[in-house]
């Protein structure tokens, strides 16, 4: 098992190489540049105050060198400076990351207990009206937009309701813990819905599949108690395929954040992207994406261990 994490971390390298290079190609294909909010303002700008400016952010330069310099740097964990505030790239994430790392906690843990018990019990519920329901209210989730189930969700509980705050993240010195829990609620909701709908489904699937085996039968034949056949023995097995996509699903909680950040204006990483593409951003959004990136080859690695962990018969040689 050693000696395959090391073998993957090794792998990793060459693949996040890889993908540095086609993300820093789209970034210099993207149109304009760190001087068009200049060009586009309405004033006369003198070229020679362009070509100064290019010089000063390091983009004069052939698209290869830029690469090689900014990939050197990274590698020491200097991912450049802002064009829009100056400021150090890696500063500017680093000051955001717990923002978005409390809400895609907070939406994995609530996504997880809700798919566990809807999964669950619609399993042994079969065919019930409970899993009648939960089947379509599962369908509904993965069909519905983010963006407009955020706004529905603000609109009822926070303008018609008024029961909690639509934006922000309250103050943890000036309203305590309590106040800062209830802005939290509402962006843990929506980014958790999809997950809350795939999980369950998924869970619902493996579970049945599970109490159809022999050992379910051996089991009930020996007199055990239903809750002890569900709960030992089926959903240790059916928890097994599951919990490998919630491990590659990690990843998908921080693309998601991006759109429930900014309608909540949550002062994380996804909003800094949105505000890092209207600026023109370049090195704020080449940072951004390789922390993206980062993230998904890990929480793949992840999966696997996982799955190795929780399944005795897979060997890693």
């Amino acid at each position: 098992m050693t000696a395959y994490i090391l073998r993957r971390v090794l792998q990793m390298v060459p693949l996040l190489l890889g993908i540095t290079v086609i993300l820093f190609a789209v970034i210099q294909a993207a149109p304009g540049g760190p001087e068009g909010a200049l060009l586009e303002s309405g004033r006369f700008i003198d070229p020679s105050v362009v070509e100064a400016y290019r010089a000063r952010l390091g983009v004069d330069q052939p698209v290869p060198v830029q690469y090689v310099r900014w990939i050197g740097a990274a590698l020491r964990g200097d991912l450049g400076v802002s064009f829009s505030t100056t400021r150090p790239v890696t500063e500017m994430i680093i000051e955001r990351l717990p923002a978005t790392l409390e809400l895609m906690g907070s939406a994995f843990v609530l996504a997880a207990i809700l798919a566990f018990l809807i999964g669950t019990l619609s399993a042994v519920r079969q065919y019930s009206w409970f899993d009648h329901l939960s089947t379509s209210a599962s369908f509904l989730g993965i069909a519905m937009p983010v963006f407009w189930f955020g706004l529905i969700l603000q609109l009822v509980f926070g303008v018609w309701l008024g029961w909690l705050p639509v934006a922000g993240t309250g103050s943890l010195s000036g309203g305590g813990l309590l106040n800062h829990l209830q802005y939290l609620v509402l962006p843990s909701i929506v980014l958790s819905l999809r997950y809350v709908a795939g999980w369950s489904r998924y869970l619902r699937g493996s579970l049945l599949g599970a109490l159809r085996a022999d050992y379910i039968r051996t089991a009930r034949a020996k007199g055990l108690s239903e809750g002890a056949v569900v709960g030992v023995h089926g959903l240790r097995n059916a928890l097994i395929p599951v919990v490998s996509i919630m491990a590659l699903n990690l990843a998908g909680l921080f693309g998601g954040a991006v759109i429930t950040e900014t309608i909540f204006a949550w002062p994380g990483i996804g909003r800094m992207f949105v505000q890092a593409m209207f600026a023109r951003d370049y090195p704020l959004l080449m940072g951004i994406l390789l922390l993206g990136s980062v993230m998904v080859v890990v929480f793949n690695l992840v999966a696997d261990i996982v799955y190795a962990a929780l399944d005795p018969r897979i060997r890693y040689e």
